[in-house]
């Protein structure tokens, strides 16, 4: 088991919010998080901040900014971390790595990302950085065009699958109703999802609008501490097992819907951890567009290549399923504000584990799993939490 476990946490809401940028997210999110942990910002050892941005502000530095809500931590060594869509677990690792290497014994994570300031075709184009844009800079559609490729792809190869992305969609839609942090919370239903209207065109077929996850604000925070630290608090999820592994950034130098990087990421988690995929309670994961969802299943080892459509059919990853995937209602219905989404998937983890998710809550949850990834799956993080507290 890992040697570092979530103390405490915050999380605010995901949406189209008032707050003016990064910085004033941060201070929703990173004081409270202390206060939650029951830690004075004094005893923190380091601070790491997920940030995206390339492109969505002028300010950058990131690391330095929850300082300016917290002014006890205005000594305390800050970095920001980067690694795409995987930016907010890329910090969370990050920070465990710190405190098992014994430079710390408390860190702070603070994810947080403002896209809603840009107009809609600057968003795509500033997503595009997380794609090779040698290669891929031209692809009509922006982001959502790379994942309609994948979409066309695996169609073409294993068959046409609208219909089960129209399930997934509608499932996290159905599941984000009861989470208070979400960006929409509304149940659309299968038919809709599965339909072409003027309310659910093509985006980037053949993906609908349900199919794409959400351009949004918000900020996450977790605080992480060492083992004799963690036991002297209210509540401690430790980390059963933590893996990362890529994959290569262009898609025509590899096979782009096999998502190896994200299946050797679970398989080792797995492994370190001592576990199956059936030993699981729950998954949070990077559901940014159904297809990914889809795939994911494979990777994660729930079907065979191109059978992710039993995994739909039989409703294993319902909520009420065998296996509860993104009871959240995943990126699809929260939102998808890019540094904050790895630390937030860690929170609502957290939450269930310690049976304070509130509807979201899946009855009996003992250990739950999150996939992060950034890019066409080519940073692929895995976590295995526990309740040890």
């Amino acid at each position: 088991m890992s040697q570092a476990a979530i103390v405490g946490w915050s999380h605010s809401p995901f949406g189209k919010l008032e707050d003016a940028d990064t910085e004033a997210l941060m201070a929703r999110v990173a004081g409270s998080a202390l206060e939650h942990a029951g830690i004075e910002a004094g005893d923190v050892d380091g601070v790491f901040v997920g940030v995206f941005n390339a492109g969505f502000q002028k300010q950058d530095f990131q690391g330095a900014l929850p300082a300016l809500s917290v002014p006890g931590l205005a000594y305390t060594p800050a970095v920001r971390v980067e690694n795409a869509c995987a930016t907010g677990s890329a910090a969370i690792h990050t920070a465990i790595n710190f405190i098992e290497s014994g430079q710390g014994k408390i860190a702070l994570v603070v994810g947080a990302e403002k896209m809603t300031a840009k107009p809609t075709a600057e968003v795509g184009d500033i997503l595009l950085n997380a794609s090779y844009r040698k290669e891929e800079a031209d692809i009509e559609g922006g982001f959502a065009g790379v994942f309609g490729r994948l979409a066309q792809t695996y169609f073409q190869r294993y068959g046409d699958r609208s219909e089960e992305l129209a399930h997934i969609a509608a499932k996290n839609h159905k599941n984000g109703v009861s989470n208070p942090y979400a960006q929409m919370r509304k149940d659309f239903g299968f038919d809709f999802c599965n339909t072409i209207s003027e309310k659910n065109p093509y985006v980037a077929g053949p993906l609908r609008r349900t199919d794409c996850s959400l351009v949004s604000d918000g900020a996450a925070a977790l605080v992480i501490a060492a083992p004799d630290v963690a036991e002297t608090l209210a509540r401690a999820i430790a980390f059963r097992a933590r893996a990362q592994a890529n994959d290569i950034l262009p898609l025509s130098r590899r096979d782009p819907i096999a998502f190896e990087g994200a299946r050797r990421a679970w398989a080792k988690a797995l492994e370190l951890g001592g576990l199956t995929i059936d030993d699981l309670s729950l998954v949070e994961t990077h559901d940014c567009f159904t297809i990914a969802e889809l795939i994911e299943y494979e990777a994660m080892g729930l079907a065979k290549p191109g059978e992710g459509y039993k995994v739909v059919r039989e409703g294993v990853t319902r909520k009420d399923g065998r296996l509860p995937v993104n009871a959240s209602g995943g990126l699809k219905a929260k939102g998808h504000p890019i540094g904050a989404t790895g630390v937030s998937m860690h929170v609502l983890c957290a939450m269930q584990l310690m049976g304070e998710a509130g509807d979201m809550q899946i009855d009996g949850a003992k250990l739950a799993g999150v996939f992060n990834m950034g890019g066409a799956a080519v940073a692929n993080y895995v976590s295995v939490l526990e309740r040890v507290k």
